[in-house]
């Protein structure tokens, strides 16, 4: 897994360079810099495979996100976080059926209330906040306890997380001020869902 990671962020590192070098960076903020940067030096076919290979990766993210995602809901329904009509499987089709349809409403409406730009500002900030929270979980469950049996080591411990948390940080505090705004509402909204139903109902909370 590491390999794969360090692999990961040589190509985007490479690519990165590049796409720099052919181009000025400040024409690259659009929703397809690879494209963009290949028609701007006259690789019109190359340009249009690239977008057709963008079209492929969003689609296969959207896909995964409507697959995992109720099956998220699913696991904390089951943990006494969410209702139990979250955990509900569907007696033919063997899969979460309302967390889908909720999944797939959110989905369905969420572009019509933002624009592009704000949707992708919203979810650079969520899920930067989400490793910083793994980051510091990492460091928490090593404290409180230690002799916990753990397939997978984080390397480089502490340095690793404190360093994730750090560069997140230093990236969420470059987003626009009315991200953090709807960040915080969001946030809010789940921290509401949590000490109204999820706390109290909380299989781990109860033992």
């Amino acid at each position: 897994m590491i390999a794969s990671l360090i692999i990961c962020t040589v190509l985007y590192v490479a690519t990165a360079i590049v796409m720099t070098g052919l181009v000025p960076a400040a024409d690259l903020g659009t929703q397809d810099p690879l494209a963009r940067a290949l028609r701007m030096v006259g690789l019109q076919k190359l340009a249009a495979v690239m977008s057709f290979g963008a079209v492929i990766a969003v689609t296969a993210v959207l896909l995964v996100f409507q697959l995992g995602q109720p099956r998220i809901f699913m696991a904390m329904s089951r943990d006494g976080l969410l209702p139990p009509v979250f955990g509900r499987v569907h007696p033919r089709f063997r899969t979460p059926a309302f967390g889908t349809i909720v999944t797939g409403v959110f989905v369905a409406v969420m572009p019509s209330l933002l624009t592009p730009e704000q949707a992708l500002d919203l979810t650079n900030i969520g899920t930067l906040f989400a490793f910083i929270l793994v980051s510091l979980g990492v460091i928490a469950l090593r404290r409180h306890s230690p002799n916990l049996v753990r397939p997978f080591h984080c390397p480089g411990y502490p340095v690793t997380p404190i360093l994730s948390v750090a560069f997140c940080t230093l990236l969420i505090a470059g987003l626009r001020p009315w991200n953090w705004i709807r960040f915080i509402v969001w946030l809010a909204l789940g921290m509401v869902i949590y000490f109204c139903y999820s706390r109290r109902h909380s299989k781990l909370q109860q033992s």
